[in-house]
């Protein structure tokens, strides 16, 4: 059995997150994480709340919870939310949890061990006002790049161009708002990136099958300029994971914890560990998915995330990996994504502006959502949410025609033949065409699928739904009835085994209709039809079903427009 190992970006803990953030990693890859399911393939799907630094500590704050309490409940949030969306996680972890202690504390030893370590002193911002050093997302200001007022010390959200606090023009406290700052000396750890380079240039440059904007942003980083800098992995920071070399202290750094982004990755592999204790099995069971000496050489490792996330999971994360001197399973395929854009503008958790994963579940049902995100997610370009293109995918391709199929097949065998496949004659010219159309339809929407080409799969299982509406439309079955019953029946019956065909091939992107249509069909499972003749001669005569409720109601210009004003400003 193929195994594939599936993680996608980690999403921070500081707030419910925007359809931009579902988009961008989560959902794809549990469009995937499904698929490969269906398929046959053992899969693991890991993600995780994204815990330390400072949008941790900055969130509890305005909250006005300790960080610990506020991390806690945001997960709960954010569990519950990827449930209602349908995010088929096989885990869903925390990086605050003891495993990533103990595994970030690891690899900063090994690290160290092996001479990829150097302590600097170096000039960070320090707040009189506050009475602190403000690392990173403390601090606010202007980008040197391209002028975003509201840049942070880390990276600009605008541009994307990774920064340093001391960067940024008109540079203010990002807890009380002060400019009275000062630049002070403070020492910390930094992973000798550039000691890597060649290493990482290699194998950046093998991965071949990688998508443009990954291998671009990649390259970028690691030849642009001065080429790939050394970063900073530690922090003066409260909350956080201690510096420490594996078990042992670390001296002369004593208060301080690890940069986020150095630890954060590493909670992929831990959360594989929580997993494996989540279920009660064996440290075995999940070393097997991430150390190539135990078993993950056969693993095939793909990762999901937003453009702006490939620097560090192309280069830093590896950087670790690779310098532990450990044999550590390395991703096979990196997926990444352009921007989804709102109504004209950004979408932006930290300014509220958007639609966010609560909210949507609010007025309308997951696969709502999941089809238009997935049928126009950012592949290769920027994308835009607007209420009337959404109003528009939502009416023309679930409810005008998979709903609509599947509400006027099953009503018109009621009417005519009861609540069971009727019997009929056999397959005509027409019913051979559909099916040989079906079959090489099929056989291209799984050549997407395997390619991880999303928009390029919604629209050939988009073709195929249609094609069964054509066919329908075409043998009428609502006249053929009048003068050849049997011939009606059979047009039928064959229209019936669409339903649970329909219900397999659509299962990735609407996963709750897909059950529906199973159901509706009175079967507890619909396998992957690799043979479509055989999967359209499944229900055998006098097979019972049953009228399912409507898939997918039409969303209404009332509706639209109510909307598109309720979400027009910010969220509070």
């Amino acid at each position: 059995m193929p195994r594939t190992l599936i993680t996608s970006a980690i999403p921070y803990i500081n707030g419910i997150k925007h359809l931009g953030n579902l988009i961008g990693s989560q959902l794809p890859a549990d469009l995937y994480a499904r698929y490969r399911r269906a398929q046959g393939d053992e899969v693991l799907f890991l993600c995780a709340t994204d815990e330390h630094g400072t949008p941790a500590e900055l969130a509890a704050a305005k909250a006005g919870e300790p960080v610990a309490d506020y991390c806690a409940r945001m997960w709960a949030v954010q569990k519950d939310l990827a449930d209602g969306f349908r995010l088929s996680f096989d885990h869903f972890g925390r990086s605050s949890s003891p495993q990533n202690h103990a595994l970030t504390q690891h690899f900063a030893g090994r690290l160290d061990a092996n001479g990829y370590i150097e302590e600097r002193t170096e000039r960070q911002v320090y707040s009189r006002a506050d009475g602190r050093f403000l690392p990173d997302r403390y601090v606010e200001g202007t980008c040197p790049n391209c002028g975003y007022d509201r840049a942070r010390g880390d990276q600009c959200e605008n541009c994307t161009k990774q920064l340093d606090p001391t960067d940024l023009i008109d540079p203010r406290s990002a807890i009380s708002g002060s400019t009275d700052l000062q630049v002070r000396d403070t020492k910390h750890l930094h992973l000798l990136q550039s000691k890597l380079r060649g290493e990482l240039g290699d194998w950046i440059d093998a991965q071949d099958q990688w998508p443009v904007l990954t291998t671009s942003i990649a390259k970028k980083w690691l030849h642009d300029g001065d080429g790939l800098q050394d970063r900073g992995i530690t922090r003066d920071l409260d909350w956080g994971i201690p510096v420490r070399r594996g078990p042992d202290p670390w001296p002369g750094m004593e208060g301080k914890v690890f940069y986020v982004w150095f630890d954060a990755p590493i909670e992929y592999i831990a959360c594989a560990g929580e997993w494996a204790e989540a279920n009660g099995l064996g440290e075995a069971n999940w070393r097997r998915w991430w150390r190539t000496d135990e078993g993950a050489d056969d693993v095939r490792y793909v990762q999901f995330m937003g453009k702006d996330n490939v620097p560090f999971h192309t280069l830093s994360f590896p950087a670790t990996l690779i310098g532990s001197g450990e044999p550590w399973k390395r991703v096979d395929y990196l997926k990444s994504f352009n921007y989804l854009n709102y109504d004209g503008g950004q979408f932006s958790t930290s300014q509220g502006r958007g639609v966010f994963m609560d909210q949507a579940l609010s007025i309308l049902p997951a696969d709502y959502w999941r089809w238009w995100l997935l049928s126009h997610c950012p592949e290769s370009g920027d994308a835009e949410f607007t209420w009337d293109g959404f109003q528009a995918g939502v009416n023309k391709d679930l409810a005008d025609v998979l709903g609509n199929f599947v509400s006027r097949v099953t009503k018109f065998c009621r009417a005519k033949f009861g609540e069971s496949v009727p019997e009929g004659g056999e397959w005509g010219d027409a019913e051979r065409a559909l099916v040989d159309r079906l079959q090489g339809a099929t056989a291209a929407y799984v050549r997407h699928m395997d390619a991880i080409e999303i928009r390029k799969a919604a629209a050939e299982l988009r073709a195929i739904w249609v094609a069964g509406n054509e066919y329908l439309q075409a043998a009428a079955p609502w006249t053929t009835f009048k003068t050849d019953p049997q011939a009606a029946a059979m047009q039928i019956r064959l229209a019936l085994n669409l339903v649970p065909f329909y219900a397999a091939l659509s299962a990735p992107f609407v996963p709750d209709a897909a059950r529906a249509m199973a159901g509706a069909m009175r079967l507890d499972a619909t396998p992957w039809p690799d043979d479509v003749a055989g999967a359209l001669t499944a229900l055998p005569p006098g097979h019972a079903f049953d009228v399912p409720d409507v898939l997918f109601a039409k969303i209404t210009d009332d509706q639209r427009a109510e909307w598109q004003d309720r979400f027009a400003g910010t969220r509070s």
